[in-house]
């Protein structure tokens, strides 16, 4: 059913994201050059990696000794308004369609925070991650890791077809206001350097 959803869903708001999808494509080469998308590893449905489509935000912006600057130095303009709108995430449609991505789920993380996680975070693996959750509609970036965690894997053991439409409810108002967009001192969120323990003892 819920694969059924997802389908439906982008099925019918076709004529919306995809003439979105163009104009976001040119705007972008236009304002930041080749190449338009950017593409991540990220973890999905038990821990399987998969390719995670964006928009590109950021410049290749280096110091002199070839490293690349800080998130917050290369994110642009452009950058900083695409993710407030969450514009930048438009391309996940693919995955979406693939099936990497469900609209609705855990928000899949770096590959390189699979070591970290204890037991009870782990569980957020145990469905298909999200274009949006119920973390992001509960703060999105401005909450603690610990806080994330439990949203996600709240919503795990809580997960329904009534949940899923509620919380994409949410996320049109969450977008339109622009709130928790990134944690502070951080363009989006800080790294997760793991907790060792579980999120709720």
């Amino acid at each position: 059913m819920k694969r059924l959803f997802d389908l439906a869903f982008v099925a019918l708001t076709l004529p919306g994201w995809l003439p979105g999808l163009v104009v976001l494509a040119i705007v972008v080469r236009l304002g930041l050059g080749s190449p338009v998308f950017f593409t991540q590893p990220r973890v999905g449905l038990r821990g399987r990696v998969f390719r995670l489509w964006k928009f590109r935000t950021m410049t290749d912006a280096r110091d002199a000794a070839g490293r690349l600057l800080p998130d917050s130095e290369r994110l642009t303009r452009l950058g900083r308004f695409l993710r407030s709108a969450s514009l930048d995430e438009f391309p996940s449609v693919i995955n979406v369609i693939r099936g990497d991505l469900s609209i609705v789920g855990p928000r899949p993380l770096l590959v390189e925070y699979l070591p970290l996680y204890s037991e009870r975070q782990a569980l957020r693996h145990e469905v298909v991650p999200g274009v949006t959750g119920w973390a992001q509609v509960n703060g999105r970036n401005d909450q603690t890791w610990d806080q994330r965690f439990e949203y996600d894997v709240w919503y795990v053991e809580h997960r329904s077809f009534w949940l899923d439409l509620r919380i994409l409810g949410r996320t049109f108002g969450k977008v339109v206001k622009r709130e928790g967009v990134s944690a502070s001192g951080h363009a989006t969120m800080e790294p997760f350097r793991g907790s060792g323990r579980g999120v709720t003892q």
